[in-house]
This record gives structure tokens, sequence and C-alpha cells, in this order.
């Protein structure tokens, strides 16, 4: 709560203003029953039309200013919890967009969607009801009773002696409900987290007909949030009818105590009149003190969720290290990496690349290729070893520095639905030549002049509306648009024929010849020519070479590249 409290600060003048609003709404609130007492117990027995209708006008004043000033605090309560929030949400966004990648893995996507949205909106509910009721309901609460104490003090202890099951009823339904709520949070991170997968997945699920098995995933996802709700919520709604059995108890007795004293002439009926209206609001107030709670218990659950995030310490800082001097561009000096901490993902990773040379990477699934990708971006942090550009470990560059050097093409990458130019550009300052000249150079030309709109044709939400290989070569555009230093394909041409493929290796080649390559692919006709070869398995680099050198001295890429070339292997 400490950090929703911090992003409210900006807005306190407008809290507090709203809040003096809604004091006064609240005394005029209670003023009227008083002036309900006074008027027939002082005034109908004067018989004066001119005083009745006085304190009736009184009583119309207070209710208008009750009603004006509600209606306007209200109001402000909506504009500084709206303020709040996105300040919030902003804050949150932004903070997860500096997390590293194994920061992210622990809170996991779905999760922090939920921490972004839900939960966000939760704590707005809460912050409104707070400035809402969280004001009115305890002035309305100690004002009532402070008032009918003038009235009646026996009738008041009556009622009072009420209050102390109702406290410790809400205290311990408070306590039951808090971890309830977070308990609920996470059920929910793991439905969304279900249906992320079936929404990736859909065309496999049909595919392979596991539309039942995974309906069925769903549901038990799905009944697991429910019945984790209904557990909150029966919890939460004990408050409702235990506070209106002990408050209507109370009633009960303050009717009959009052009775006996109207009987004795101890006090006036009006005085029993303003009691009952005081005991409807003092009721109202109990009540609202209840949603509060409930409303404070998840409000204060989803709060804890994003003050996990926000307190998360950014772990990818720069480190000063020493420069090395060297003629490398990109060096990997026996790295050794883990994503769980037990069992090495790579092991004693070593090579050189000068600037302008190409080195392709080649492996099975899960041999680490797209690893060392992500220690080259230090989007992990190796276990041992260092890793160096231009003779700068990458630990002593800033985000900025380090990651405004690449292009890259990622294995899953993503298009925004956006303009064809928008995605190309990516938000950065590109001219329209540089756009035209980055789309030919991906060989995307062709197929972009050939839309509607060209360069302004929509694509569509994950690229719907585009082939696989048009989405990679769009992609590719975007990665060579702003001429980056070191340019990395990661499997980035599955999708491109043959000869589509050779166009852009050549191009690469040609007016590329500056920047350091690196590819990640399956076919070898992608990697042949380059500088350097690594071939990697199960982490570990298995054979490191050019391709005549490889094919004579590593067995699998002899193989793979005898299974996908045949005999054309040997002649290159």
């Amino acid at each position: 709560m400490k950090k929703v409290i911090e992003y409210m600060r900006p807005s306190f003048g407008l809290l507090f203003l709203g809040v003096t609003i809604k004091f006064v709404g609240a005394l005029m609130d209670l003023f009227l029953p008083w002036v309900l007492s006074h008027l027939i117990d002082e005034v109908v027995p004067l018989n004066s039309m001119k005083l009745i209708a006085f304190w009736g006008g009184v009583m119309f004043l207070c209710a208008l200013t009750a009603l004006v000033t509600n209606i306007i605090a209200n109001r402000m309560a909506a504009k500084v919890a709206r303020n709040t929030t996105e300040r919030l949400r902003h804050e949150l966004f932004s903070k997860i967009l500096y997390l590293s990648s194994s920061q992210i893995d622990e809170m996991t996507i779905p999760s922090l969607e939920l921490r972004l949205t839900s939960d966000t909106y939760h704590v707005h509910r809460m912050i409104t009801m707070m400035q809402r009721m969280g004001i009115r309901a305890p002035i309305l609460l100690i004002g009532g009773i402070a008032i009918t104490l003038t009235l009646d003090p026996v009738l008041t202890a009556v009622l009072i002696c009420t209050l102390p099951f109702i406290s410790l009823l809400v205290l311990t339904v408070t306590r039951k409900g808090f971890p309830m709520y977070k308990e609920l949070q996470k059920k929910t991170d793991y439905m969304v987290r279900v249906v992320r997968e079936n929404i990736a997945g859909v065309r496999v699920i049909k595919a392979l007909s596991k539309t039942e098995h995974e309906k069925t995933r769903f549901h038990t996802a799905n009944q697991e949030v429910v019945n984790m709700e209904k557990k909150a919520g029966y919890t939460m709604s004990l408050t409702s009818p235990f506070m209106n059995l002990l408050l209507n108890t109370g009633l009960t007795l303050v009717i009959l105590v009052g009775a006996y004293r109207v009987n004795s002439g101890v006090t006036e009926p009006g005085k029993i009149i303003a009691f009952m209206s005081y005991f409807t609001i003092i009721l109202t107030a109990m009540m609202a003190v209840t949603r509060i709670f409930v409303m404070y218990s998840r409000g204060s659950a989803s709060a804890s969720r994003i003050e996990e995030v926000l307190n998360m310490p950014i772990e990818l800082t720069p480190v000063e290290k020493e420069t090395v001097h060297e003629e490398e561009h990109i060096v990997f000096d026996h790295v050794n990496f883990s994503y769980q901490k037990k069992e090495n993902n790579l092991t004693d990773i070593s090579f050189k690349l000068k600037r302008g040379e190409t080195l392709g990477i080649l492996g099975a699934t899960g041999s680490g290729k797209s690893t060392i990708i992500n220690l080259l971006l230090r989007l992990y942090d190796v276990d041992s070893g260092e890793i160096r550009i231009s003779g700068k470990p990458v630990q002593s560059l800033t985000p900025e520095e380090l990651h405004t050097k690449f292009g890259i093409v990622f294995q899953n990458d993503f298009v925004v639905a956006e303009s064809v130019r928008e995605n190309i550009a990516f938000g950065r300052t590109l001219n329209d030549e540089q756009i035209e000249s980055a789309s030919q150079n991906a060989q995307a030309y062709e197929f972009i002049s050939g839309l509607d709109d060209k360069f302004d044709h929509m694509v569509a939400a994950r690229g719907n509306n585009l082939s696989g290989g048009q989405k990679q070569r769009l992609l590719i555009a975007r990665a060579l648009a702003s001429h980056p230093e070191i340019l990395i394909l990661d499997d980035s041409s599955s999708a491109l024929d043959y000869k589509t493929d050779a166009n852009l290796r050549k191009v690469l080649n040609e007016k590329y010849s500056d920047i350091t390559t690196i590819i990640i692919a399956q076919r070898i006709s992608s990697l042949m020519h380059a500088d350097h070869i690594i071939v990697l398995e199960d982490g570990q680099i298995l054979g490191q070479g050019k391709h005549q050198e490889l094919l004579e001295s590593c067995d699998l890429y002899r193989m793979i590249s005898e299974n996908q070339m045949g005999g054309e292997a040997h002649a290159a």
C-alpha cells in the first residue's frame, strides 16, 4: 500500500478538497434527523406555520447541500482514483519493460498481464471506495452515535453495546479474506496462462483434434478460479447478515427501552423518531464499512502484487569492468550459463568474430543457439566467462548503448497491428527512402508494392493477413532499416524459398559487408558461405570452422549437409 499512497501524492490537494466537501455533505446528512426531532418536539406544539415552514426549509437546504456536495466529492474521488491508477499503471508497465528475462520468467507473462490490468482495476476501485465511503461512513457512524448521545444517552448505550461484536466480526472476516483474494489472483494467473496457450496454439489444437482436451483443461482452471472466488465471496459475505442481526437486535432493544421511557415521560416521541433515523444512518454506515473492508481486502491484495513488481531490483545494471584491447568485434570467452542454475544450458562457449564477418550457428532444437543470442543481448547474465563487444564487456554497457548496436529478427518475432511503414520504422525516425531501401534489401519490396496501400497497408494483429515468408521479410526489413552494427537473424529465413534466401545473402554480402552478422539456421545453404560456423550439441561446441573444414572434421555437420544437399555439399 505504500507505493499506492506514493502515486496518490500528486493528487493530495484534490483529495483534501474532496474529503472536505464530503465532510460537509456528511454533516448535512447528520443534521437532518436532529432538525426533524426539533421540529416535532419543539416547533409543532407551537402551531406556528411560519416556524414549521422555516425549519422545513432548513431541512430542504440541508438535503440539497448534501446532494450537491456528495456529487461534487464523488466526481473528485473518481478523478483522484483515475489519475492515481494511470500513474501506477504507467510506472508498472515501464518497470516490466526493464525487468530481466529471468525476472519475467519468474513472474510469468500471464501474471504480469493481470497485474497490469485486473490488479490495477481493483486498486482503482479501492481508491474510489475509500474516498467515497471511507470518509463518509466513519463520519456518519461516529457522528450518528455522538448526536444520539445528546438525544438520549441511555438508548445510545444500548446500541453501542453491539459495536464491539460488529468490530470483532469485521476484523476476523477481513483477516481471512485478504489471503483468499491473493490466492484468487494466482488462480486467475493460471487461467489466463491456459487461455494464452490455447490462443497461441489454436491451429495445432484443431489439427490434432485436441479441442475437447483443451476444453477440459480450461474448465479445470476456470473451476479453480470459481471455487476460490466463491470461497472468498462466502467468507466476506458473512459480515452483512451477521451485522444486520446484531444491529437489528440492538434496534429491538432500543425500541423496547424507548417505549418504556416515552410512557414514563423521560423522553419525547420526536427524539425516538430522530433516534430511529440515526439508527438507519448508523446501519447504512456500518454496511458501508463492511463493503469498504471487502473492497480493501481485494484492493490491498492486488496492491501487494503490484508492489512485488515495482520493488523488484533492476538486475541488468551496468557493471564497471576493464576494457580489453583486441581486434575482434565480438568475443565469447569461456562462457557458461544455466537458466535454472542446476545444469548448464551452455558450457565453455568460446569464439571470436572480426567486424564485418559472418557467424553461422547450427544445431538441434534445445542445443543452445538462441541462448547465445540472449546472452549477447544481455537478456540474461552469464554464470561465468565473459562476452565482449569491441573489447567492452556487455555487462559494462547501458541497455540503451548495448541494444542500439543490434538489428535482430528473433525466432518467434512479432509484428504490430499498424501499417507496413510503422512495422519497419518501429518507433524510429526513419524517412521513406530508408524504409523503402530496407524493404528492397530484405526482398520484401516486391510483395509490399503489390498491396493495395503499399507501405500504408495495415497489418493485422500477429500478422495474420501476411504469409510466413512475407512476415519474415518484413521483420528482416525492420532489422536492416537502421543499418545496425551487429545483425542477428535467428532462424529468420525458414519460411523463405531458396531463391529469396540466396538473394538475401547476396545483398547482405554486398551492401552490409561492414556489419557483423550472426545467422542461426537449420539449412546448410543459409550458413555454408559464413566466415565461421559453429555446430552446437547439448549446449557445447561440437565443431567450429568454415563449411569445407566442418565437412571434414565434424560428423554431425557432414551428415546434416549430405541429408539436405546430397552431393552438392562436397562440391561446394
